[in-house]
């Protein structure tokens, strides 16, 4: 258990609402996306687009809402995410009703943009605790994909049939559905997340300032490299913070992380009918996969905290490589769902450890919603550049070209890992040797 303040308890719990909420509605939407694009377009290489548009919005809104998460404060920067989100979700709906392909993939990038403040909810949760438990607390957001993972694809066939009922289109909706659930996140954070979690964040680190001054130990975090009058000042020191190992390292894990798993995930539904497989046994193997990233977070958070966020990185290197080698040997049932788990357990020690790594890394800057933003556009090139790159690899020479370029990456992130992380090595052998 996390030892919390009753103001601690109600905001976690907030961020945790709004997070679950956010991910069932995306999901929930997601789910029809390439059957709408292709009704739409009338093309099946069109059924990607929405996805890839919307991490392109991601992508461009990183760093502009990290900048207005510093500047407004958390309430007000995820509060202008989720009006992003209930917007793209109504433009897609009237997309689909009037039959225009332009503005479904307009509301896609609406999403997008909404969904670059929302993926910063794990730090907003993680910067009002100590260090050593903010591990264990991006753990706990993080979990609350698992919400989203089982309900909002329970939603949909219900959203299908109020539609129906109602005279629309059938595929509206979902996203009316999660424009709503998007309301009742809006107003829960606008009255519940009190006092901001900047705030209580700054409270925090000078807590803990104090009690290394009290201790006499010296203070190396980056509340004495950047937070000084001597430190750099605003773009000079984002670039600054940009040139940290640790922070380096854990953008890397989150990026990469994200591009294997994303190159293996979604070549998996292809790979398997080719194998003759039908929908309900890639249904099992995805969901295996969803397990793998979101059910064992809670574990993943207390790892981190427990082993150190370095070897988790690590960790979920190793384990991807073994993913995607296990991935090619075999079509039989058991072997793809161990391998997808695998996949998706990778992902989440890379996601959490790195998460709490970029966390740490930024305490007691000012620039740490710029800092986060532009790591949260990171991942989304990399999540873009695995959905659209995927099927090329694929058409090389089938899923072997897909599980050696995972394989490649994979690699390259544990080295990265041992290479920038060695600091952090070293001292952990030196205080168990």
């Amino acid at each position: 258990m996390i030892p919390m303040s009753r103001v601690q308890r109600r905001l976690i719990i907030t961020l945790f609402v709004v997070s679950s909420l956010n991910s069932a509605a995306m999901i929930a939407s997601f789910v029809l996306t390439p059957i709408i694009s292709y009704s739409l377009s009338g093309r099946v290489q069109l059924i990607g687009l929405p996805n890839a548009l919307s991490m392109v919005g991601r992508a461009g809104a990183g760093y502009p809402l990290g900048w207005l998460l510093d500047k407004a404060g958390r309430r007000i920067g995820l509060a202008v995410g989720l009006s992003f989100v209930i917007f793209g979700m109504l433009v897609s709906a009237s997309a689909i009703s009037a039959g225009s392909l332009l503005f479904f993939l307009g509301g896609a990038i609406l999403l997008g943009v909404g969904r670059a403040a929302l993926e910063q909810t794990r730090y907003a949760a993680a910067e009002i605790f100590p260090l050593a438990q903010q591990a264990k607390v991006i753990g706990l957001i993080v979990f609350a994909g698992t919400v989203g993972a089982v309900g909002g694809p329970l939603l949909v066939e219900p959203a299908v049939g109020v539609a129906r009922e109602q005279g629309f289109h059938e595929h509206v909706g979902p996203f009316w559905i999660g424009a709503a659930l998007m309301v009742v996140a809006l107003i829960l954070l606008l009255v519940a997340l009190r006092p901001d979690p900047k705030e209580l964040a700054a409270l925090v680190t000078r807590e803990e300032s104090g009690a290394k001054a009290a201790e006499g130990s010296e203070d190396d975090s980056l509340d004495t490299q950047v937070g000084s009058e001597e430190a750099p000042r605003g773009l000079r020191q984002v670039v600054h913070l940009l040139k940290l190992p640790d922070v380096q390292l854990a953008m890397a894990a989150m990026a990469i992380g994200q591009l294997v798993m994303t190159l293996l995930m979604v070549v998996t539904p292809l790979h398997m009918n080719r194998a003759d497989y039908k929908a309900d046994a890639i249904s099992y193997v995805l969901m295996a996969h969803t397990l793998g990233m979101f059910g064992l977070s809670g574990l993943s958070g207390w790892l981190a905290g427990r082993v150190g966020r370095v070897p988790m990185i690590f960790a979920g290197a190793l384990v991807q490589v073994l993913a995607a080698i296990m991935m090619p040997l075999s079509t039989e049932l058991p072997v793809l769902f161990v391998s997808l788990f695998l996949l998706g357990l990778g992902w989440n020690f890379s996601y959490i450890a790195g998460s709490s790594l970029l966390s740490a890394a930024l305490e007691g800057s000012r620039q740490r919603g710029r800092v986060q933003g532009i790591n949260e556009a990171m991942v989304a090139i990399a999540s873009a550049c695995g959905s659209l790159g995927t099927g090329g690899i694929y058409s090389v020479s089938g899923v072997v070209a897909v599980a050696v370029s995972g394989v490649f990456f994979s690699a390259a992130l544990g080295a990265l890992a041992l290479w920038l992380g060695r600091q952090h090595l070293f001292a952990l052998a030196t205080e168990r040797g």
